[in-house]
């Protein structure tokens, strides 16, 4: 069997994603020990699988308690979750680090065009406090790429990120501002604004720093006391190699290498690409560990792919990405 070439999939035009999916679970199902453990638990004939809605998703939670490799390579690279102090953390073990730089790359510029034409922020305390979070090397590769004298990580300095943002206003220079949703809301608290250049994204993650609000309420609040119209999001995970943003209203799209599914919550096996129920993720980015991924979010898919997080199944951990949303 002839290896997934995983270099196409950034050019992956929508009728084709189908068959490419298809293709890397074939690839998977031989290569990956682990997943076709799965698959023969849950199919009777990997043969038979001729949709994107038939081929197995691998639990989230076996990235805590297995070594998800498809393939041959040296376990050296990897991302690991936040978590908390009881509970495990996953772990994806990555053949390819310049591959996960393309995936994030391609997907901001189709977002938000060249790093080049941003000032780039990050605060993201909590990420930057521990090693291995693919969030921090996404958002450290865009300030590099960035080329802006002002860009740069902060950790708890809110007086001197406002100063930034307040210079960087007066320039009329286009800030993108990312961060863990408790430090965005501490540092909205502590130095209210009006920023008419700046785009707020935040990442999720409360991990226990405040009580816990809705995606509406902590929009809501940035919004008011930031003076934007909208707060954007990305959706992403220790998991995945791809990332879906949203512009405003907790409303996301996928890149064209990554698909969003919806499993019914008490029937796994029924599978939609519209409507409500737990999200199952595609990822093509993701050909050395697992493509097609099991979560425990719940979303609503709508007819053009687009789609909204509602929060976490009610037995799942908590994980440092999440956020409760109504």
């Amino acid at each position: 069997m002839q290896p997934f070439d995983v270099n196409n999939i950034f050019s992956v035009l929508p009728a084709d994603f189908e068959f490419q999916a298809l293709q890397l679970f074939k690839w998977q199902y031989h290569q990956n020990p682990v997943y076709r453990k799965w698959c023969d638990l849950t199919i009777s004939d990997p043969n038979k699988i001729k949709t994107i809605e038939q081929i197995p998703a691998l639990p989230v939670g076996f990235f805590k308690t297995q070594t998800i490799q498809t393939g041959s390579f040296k376990l050296t690279d990897f991302f690991q979750s936040s978590g908390t102090t009881q509970t495990t953390n996953s772990r994806h073990w990555v053949r390819d680090m310049d591959l996960y730089r393309k995936s994030f790359n391609s997907a901001f510029e189709l977002f938000y065009g060249k790093a080049l034409d941003w000032c780039i922020i990050g605060l993201l305390p909590a990420y930057l406090e521990r090693q291995h979070s693919s969030l921090v090397l996404m958002v450290d590769e865009l300030i590099r790429e960035s080329k802006h004298s002002e860009s740069g990580f902060y950790l708890y300095e809110h007086e001197k990120l406002s100063n930034t943002l307040q210079n960087l206003e007066a320039n009329k220079q286009n800030t993108l501002l990312i961060g863990v949703t408790f430090a965005l809301l501490d540092f909205a608290e502590s130095f209210p604004q009006q920023l008419s250049y700046t785009t707020i994204m935040e990442t999720g993650g409360m991990k226990g720093r405040r009580r816990e609000m809705t995606r509406l309420e902590v929009h809501d609040h940035l919004t008011k006391q930031l003076g934007v119209n909208k707060i954007h999001s990305e959706y992403g995970m220790t998991e995945l190699l791809s990332q879906a943003y949203s512009k405003g209203d907790g409303i996301f799209v996928c890149p064209p290498w990554l698909k969003i599914l919806v499993r019914d919550e008490e029937d796994p096996l029924s599978v939609r690409t519209t409507g409500r129920g737990v999200i199952n993720i595609i990822d093509l980015a993701n050909a050395d560990s697992a493509a097609f991924i099991a979560t425990d979010d719940l979303g609503m898919i709508y007819e053009d792919g687009s789609f909204e997080v509602f929060g976490r199944l009610d037995n799942s951990d908590i994980r440092g990405c999440s956020l409760m949303v109504v």
